[in-house]
């Protein structure tokens, strides 16, 4: 399929469909840094972006569809890239210019802004273990992501080494989902006594799941969220991370989105790493 020609008298777009609840993207400040990010690099191009929200990726699809025939946007940014992914072969298919953002761990045939998943990963078990925890359980993303698995991957492989036991349970990235299984990890036998989260929301309301059990923490139970947000910041106490520069990461997407646009090779970049940024809920294990 040939996408139809956009009017280049008008504004141009960047594409951004994000298959997910809009009752979530409402509450995680993820996104919205990561399009401010974006729309920094896009307006000295006289474009912004184009966000849709569907619930599924076939409605995703679809929208790439509507958007190919109509000559709605110039490039579309893919998030969220899952096992057998077929969105990026649906887009070589239609013409329509794409960066993948995030894990893939195949050539991607197309841009790509990519992600260390395991790094920051191993750094937090190795500070953990350093602390004297013997058992760090981790609250995740949904699994089917891929940045959850090599997270997961990274995190076993991490504790193995280190002789410590590793506890995954799976979230979704929901304030509910923190709470309910930061509980439902607290009532096990040996209980964990660190958890990691797989983003902000969750460890938020993971705090105050524990708080709510009498658990202290730091002192019987040490947090680490992902992403610096300011509901990290304002938690009390003040939520231990590992930090993205978020806002930077989306420059970096729109840019390789313009070499792209442009004609230009726009190679593989790499997102900024997320590092370990110490603050009120990491301590020594309990005794």
């Amino acid at each position: 399929m040939t996408p139809a020609h956009r009017d280049r008298s008008q504004p141009g777009a960047l594409g951004l469909v994000l298959a997910r609840s809009t009752r979530l993207l409402g509450v995680e400040p993820f996104f919205m840094e990561f399009i401010t990010g974006m729309e920094e690099r896009l307006v000295t191009r006289d474009m912004s972006v184009l966000l849709h929200v569907v619930p599924t990726y076939e409605e995703e699809i679809a929208a790439y569809h509507r958007w190919a025939a109509g000559g709605l946007v110039d490039a579309v940014a893919v998030v969220n890239l899952v096992e057998g992914d077929r969105r990026p072969g649906v887009l070589r298919e239609l013409g329509l210019p794409a960066v993948l953002v995030g894990t893939w761990r195949d050539d991607p045939g197309l841009p790509a802004v990519r992600t260390d998943d395991a790094g920051p990963v191993r750094d937090a078990v190795s500070r953990l273990a350093d602390l004297g925890h013997r058992v760090v359980a981790r609250v995740t993303g949904p699994p089917s992501l891929l940045h959850t698995r090599a997270r997961t991957a990274a995190q076993e492989e991490a504790c193995r080494e280190a002789g410590i036991e590793a506890v995954v349970v799976e979230g979704d990235y929901t304030a509910e989902s923190g709470a309910r299984l930061t509980a439902e990890l607290l009532k096990r036998t040996p209980r964990p006594t660190a958890i990691l989260y797989d983003n902000d929301v969750m460890a938020v309301a993971g705090l105050a799941a524990a708080k709510d059990l009498g658990v202290d923490v730091p002192a019987d139970l040490s947090l680490i969220a992902w992403d610096d947000s300011t509901l990290c910041r304002l938690a009390s106490p003040p939520l231990t991370t590992m930090t993205v520069d978020v806002h930077r990461f989306g420059v970096l997407v729109a840019e390789a989105a313009l070499d792209h646009i442009d004609g230009r090779p726009a190679g593989e970049r790499w997102s900024p790493t997320a590092h370990f940024v110490p603050r009120g809920t990491t301590g020594p294990a309990p005794a």
